[in-house]
């Protein structure tokens, strides 16, 4: 699965992108790590690495800033659909959201656009339970355990592959 090609796809905005610049670090079952840059320029926000939980349904990304100090780490709870025609993996964005301060800050993020997305229909219930769960899942583990373990295969694979001054 490290041959793939990954697509984040978007309902608010509607948009399905291509991470062609994302490296795949690691993908063993399903646990999928990247180093990648900010697709927009940003002027907080350089580059990263993002740990794909796919069997938990969130993916946790390290946001580091211009001079590499942490920016945040940010929780997008996804879903995703994988084709093995194209060995492609289509990572579907949920819309709620957890973004975490170094100094230990948690907030929920992005709950109203997911209301809105169901209202306006581009979402099913499935999909809006799906993201619920997944959000509560994510929100338990962090209060249980803190950030620490999820973000642990980041670092260790910063650690050993000597890549924690950039992303790329």
């Amino acid at each position: 699965m490290k041959n793939i090609a990954l697509f984040r796809k978007r309902f608010i905005p509607d948009e399905c992108v291509e991470l062609k610049d994302d490296i795949i670090l690691k993908a063993e079952g399903d646990v999928i790590v990247t180093k990648w840059r900010a697709i927009h320029e940003r002027s907080d926000l350089s580059c990263g690495y993002s740990c794909y939980y796919l069997d938990r349904g969130y993916k946790i990304s390290k946001f580091l800033k211009s001079d590499n100090s942490l920016l945040c780490w940010y929780c997008d709870i996804i879903t995703h659909e994988y084709d093995e025609n194209s060995s492609s993996l289509l990572v579907i964005d949920l819309l709620a959201d957890v973004k975490i301060y170094p100094d230990g800050r948690i907030r929920v993020l992005d709950l109203d656009e997911l209301s809105a997305a169901f209202e306006k229909r581009l979402i099913d219930e499935t999909l809006l339970k799906k993201s619920l769960l997944s959000l509560n899942r994510l929100l338990g583990e962090i209060y249980s355990e803190g950030i620490a373990p999820l973000c642990a295969p980041i670092e260790e694979l910063i650690k050993g592959d000597g890549t924690s001054r950039d992303p790329q």
